[in-house]
């Protein structure tokens, strides 16, 4: 993938807030082809940085890296206790018949095809996602999503069992349902959680780029 600068939303002592890109990991991966991701990137102009949390590589939007330890645990704490407020926006298949709804459904790893995940009522863990109608189109919708969990796969496996699928999602959507977009349709859109030195609430935005 070609390089980029970094796209910085927010930047102070403690921390670094980034819109990542769609098609670019969040982490190294395994194998030598994935190896140029966003915290190397950013590692290269803030030594210090340190992984808060992670996005999904085809999934663009927000993504927060701390400047020192302290802040690290502070936020990370934050995320294991779900005090950050998240919103994605993304577009799905098809029209839900209502207009907004919670999603409860367990998930755990799918061993047998990697990387996705599955539903499994009796060991998965819990999994709980609200969604919102945005805008409705003969096709396809554009929602609001709102993970009260952090389970990796969620928004996209909780809304293929909507039955709407994300646009171009290449895990969990149809060869036919994938052919409607170039890439994933899945953007991490804002997030409010406490500052990790001085305790104040702040939000954050990031502007929806389909």
């Amino acid at each position: 993938m070609r390089k980029m600068s970094l796209r910085i939303v927010y930047s102070d002592e403690w921390l670094i807030v980034l819109d990542k890109p769609s098609g670019l990991l969040a982490v190294p991966g395994l194998g030598p082809e994935n190896q140029d991701n966003l915290a190397s990137r950013v590692q290269q102009e803030y030594p210090g940085a340190r992984v808060v949390h992670r996005l999904d590589r085809d999934t663009s939007g927000l993504i927060i890296f701390a400047l020192d330890p302290q802040a690290q645990r502070h936020l990370s704490r934050q995320f294991h206790d779900r005090l950050v407020e998240k919103t994605y926006y993304a577009v799905v298949r098809g029209c839900p018949e209502h207009d907004s709804g919670q999603i409860e459904l367990p998930m755990r790893k799918d061993f047998e095809h990697p990387p996705r995940h599955r539903v499994d009522l009796a060991v998965g863990r819990a999994a709980v996602t609200r969604w919102r109608v945005c805008q409705r189109h003969p096709d396809r919708t554009r929602v609001e999503l709102t993970p009260l969990t952090g389970r990796s796969h969620q928004l996209r496996l909780h809304m293929q069992q909507l039955g709407h699928p994300i646009l171009g999602d290449k895990l969990y959507a149809t060869e036919e349902t994938l052919a409607l977009a170039d890439r994933l349709l899945l953007h991490a859109a804002r997030l409010g959680l406490e500052h990790p030195s001085t305790g104040a609430r702040i939000s954050l935005t990031s502007e929806c780029p389909f």
